[in-house]
């Protein structure tokens, strides 16, 4: 026969429930406005940062649009126009926008014959962190090529060392920089042996490795042979 509930544990219960609900009531009495205004910041945040990145992607493709133009007026010689609108995109808040417009802002002074403006785009582009790694290194290659007659044999080399090695993807251009460097500082046998690396890689401009063959050759290192078997 089923035994009635203790009546001790049946008060002792509703006490306890009791307790809990007063402690509830309490609570959100304290901090119930508290509350709901964090809750109201919470979206009020997620909402915004929703919102700003919208902006950022529309604001983006029309910076990318307005670079479309520029080019466009390049072409057909508005050249005064294009160098205004790319000093404007170059301070853009897009990486590959800024960096785009920089680079075309260079080439433009260089068409202008404004190698200053070109050297000082370009360094600019290397030196600024924020931007990936495969922009920085494509300007400090142009910046020292655009400056190779006017520094010193090992500065070339220093600056181009970790671009001027087999796989990366400046070897070429950085690798041809760096014999020529080597050459300059009478270094003849190490600038032939680059300039052999850079003829039988096939990753490099064909135009790069016509030149490094002809330039190894001078320096007493014929890559004929290597080439023609590759060629098979």
């Amino acid at each position: 026969m089923a035994q009635p509930p203790d009546a001790g544990e049946t008060f002792l219960r509703e006490v306890d429930e009791n307790l809990r609900r007063d402690q509830m009531r309490d609570f959100f009495k304290a901090y119930g406005n508290w509350l709901i205004a964090g809750v109201v910041l919470f979206l009020a945040a997620s909402g915004g940062l929703i919102w700003w990145r919208q902006h950022q992607v529309q604001k983006s493709e029309a910076e990318v649009e307005q670079l479309s133009g520029v080019f466009t007026d390049i072409g057909a010689g508005k050249t005064t126009q294009a160098q205004q609108k790319l000093d404007q995109l170059s301070d853009s808040g897009s990486k590959s926008v800024r960096a785009s417009a920089r680079f075309a802002r260079a080439a433009l002074a260089i068409q202008q014959g404004d190698t200053k403006t070109a050297t000082e785009t370009y360094k600019s582009i290397a030196a600024e962190s924020s931007l990936p790694q495969p922009y920085r290194d494509a300007a400090l290659v142009r910046q020292t090529a655009l400056e190779f007659d006017r520094l010193q044999p090992q500065e070339v080399i220093a600056r181009l060392a970790p671009l001027a090695k087999p796989g990366e993807p400046w070897f070429g251009s950085a690798g041809e920089m760096t014999a020529l460097a080597l050459a300059k500082q009478g270094k003849r046998a190490e600038a032939g042996q680059l300039f052999a690396m850079i003829a039988k890689d096939t990753t490099v401009p064909s135009s790069i490795r016509n030149r490094a063959t002809q330039l190894a050759a001078s320096f007493g290192i014929d890559v004929s042979a290597a080439l023609q078997s590759q060629a098979r």
